[in-house]
């Protein structure tokens, strides 16, 4: 280390590239603070582009007939996004793309009475409306279909429209940082500070309060600086992609199928890829019962369920693959499901925090958290903008391609032995 290394100073640095660390950097920056971010892969990479975009408020918490914490605390969430989307809220998404405005849940035969029974109790009073069969969308317009389906006030995004519409609000402070090239110190006061490697020594990143948004990645970071809290749990899942030779207009349908469990039975989003296809991407509990699961284990089940549950969809041009996905979340007791956004200090770390999210819808409220928690530790916007030139080494990261578009999809046949 030279004393000559270039300094630079911030008021805040995130070190993860999310929707919950590109959403908080926006809020950062709004309101004034000098900020940067720094991505080890590329933005959203991992779990923001595996997830299946849907903004809820809470409807699938509370399949137990009963408001739990996790609902009540993301009930207003769809609206605050629809506020942001429309430029009137506390982050400008204007340029993302919604890929349905609402969200529906269906039931076999078999549980329509449960559902019926769900759907009339107080918890969803004013949240869910019944589907009257002539404005079914065409994928239910079936004769063969003899549930009940709901619209419910959820939505569904297109992740990486999100994510790039984040990227560019803030051009130019967000940078890709592979792990090989950063450095983690921490001096005998507690104090942490960043050191990125070049080809003529370090740059020295110091920043009044660093904030670990990395999923994942945040118990590496931990370890780095020789800390294990506030601990981490992951919690599994193998999510099946389904590619569809149907027209778009035919198979788009984003809606969870209710079961005998809290978990939704299957969740179903519809995206589209780079070839002109689209793909059904499944989630719920066959997604949780696969991460116990091989590759084609999985698929088996997700081709049985689907014929079950939609004997009337032909699958016989269908094509199939997996992706294995380890949401990151705080510990909890007994490894229960979390039911708010998550920020907390590091242990002996003074200027470190870590955050996150627990859900993708929960970015807003995870930002909101760290702006108080910012507050409480007295940081404040700096004087001054710092000069940023010396982190030009370093490449602008890019936005992370979705799973569709890098997996190997292979007939059904394959995966039959």
């Amino acid at each position: 280390m030279s004393a000559q290394d270039p300094h630079v100073h911030l008021d805040v640095a995130i070190i993860g590239g999310g929707i919950a660390g590109l959403w908080l950097i926006n809020r950062l920056q709004q309101a004034g603070y000098h900020c940067g971010l720094f991505e080890a892969k590329a933005l959203g990479s991992d779990q923001s582009v595996a997830s299946q975009g849907m903004i809820h408020g809470g409807i699938k918490y509370t399949l137990g007939g009963a408001l739990t914490g996790a609902s009540e605390a993301i009930a207003d969430m769809p609206d605050h996004w629809r506020q942001c989307l429309n430029g009137e809220g506390d982050v400008d998404l204007r340029g993302a793309d919604t890929l349905c405005d609402h969200f529906y849940m269906w039931s076999s035969a078999s549980v329509t009475s449960k559902l019926t029974t769900f759907f009339a109790s107080k918890a969803t009073r004013g949240r869910v409306d019944k589907v009257a069969a002539n404005d079914r969308p065409a994928l239910f317009r079936q004769g063969k279909f003899k549930g009940q389906l709901y619209r419910l006030v959820d939505m569904v995004l297109d992740v990486p429209s999100v994510l790039r519409t984040l990227a560019n609000n803030v051009a130019g402070q967000t940078w890709l940082l592979p792990p090989e090239r950063a450095n983690w110190i921490k001096n005998e006061s507690g104090e942490c500070e960043l050191r990125v490697k070049t080809d003529k020594g370090h740059v020295r990143v110091t920043a009044g309060q660093f904030i670990f948004s990395a999923g994942r990645g945040n118990q590496a970071l931990l370890r780095a600086l020789d800390e294990n809290t506030p601990a981490m749990q992951e919690r599994p899942l193998q999510q099946v992609m389904v590619k569809l030779k149907q027209p778009s207009d035919d198979i788009r349908f984003y809606g969870h199928c209710l079961g005998t469990d809290k978990t939704p039975r299957l969740t179903i989003s519809t995206h589209p890829t780079q070839d002109g296809r689209w793909v059904w991407y499944l989630g719920g509990s066959l997604a949780e019962k696969g991460a116990q699961q091989t590759e084609a284990e999985v698929i088996r089940a997700a081709q049985a369920e689907l014929t079950h549950l939609m004997p009337w969809m032909d699958l016989s041009e269908a094509t199939w693959a997996s992706l294995p996905v380890n949401r990151a979340e705080p510990r909890q007791k007994n490894l229960l499901r979390p039911d708010k956004a998550f920020i907390g200090k590091a242990g002996k770390c003074s200027n470190v925090a870590v955050a996150w999210p627990t859900k993708l819808t929960l970015a807003p409220n995870l930002a909101s958290e760290c702006m108080e928690l910012l507050n409480a530790e007295g940081i404040k916007t700096a004087s001054h903008k710092p000069d940023l030139s010396a982190l030009d080494i370093l490449e602008q990261a890019k936005v992370s391609p979705c799973p569709w578009d890098q997996a190997d999809f292979k007939p059904f046949n394959e995966f039959v032995s």
